[in-house]
């Protein structure tokens, strides 16, 4: 198995900072979703743009929005063919358009 890169302090505390701040803005957009202030569109639109909200899980996002649970989330994603394991960046076209028109 192969070991991980010798890191230096400095870039260790700096890959540190840097999954903390991931965390943070993922944690605050689950919020905000939670909350009603941001919309499945909203966030889509958004990941073409922020690499964090890029790099998110599409089942996460959906147990975020209200009404939306665990069984829901994944049987929407089955019904249109998107795997579990999908990032908002990895949505085609038609996925996209599948899980809008499901949740709108």
């Amino acid at each position: 198995m192969a070991l991980p890169p010798e890191l230096s302090d400095d870039q260790r505390k700096a890959a540190l900072a840097k999954a903390g701040e991931a965390r943070r803005v993922r944690a605050d957009l689950k919020d905000q979703l939670k909350e009603g202030t941001v919309g499945l569109a909203e966030v889509i639109e958004m990941a073409e743009g922020n690499e964090t909200v890029a790099k998110t899980k599409v089942l996460t996002i959906l147990e975020s929005l209200p009404g939306v649970g665990k069984v829901k989330a994944r049987r929407l994603m089955e019904s249109i063919g998107i795997s579990e394991s999908r990032r908002l960046r990895g949505l085609g076209d038609q996925q996209r358009r599948g899980l809008l028109d499901a949740l709108t």
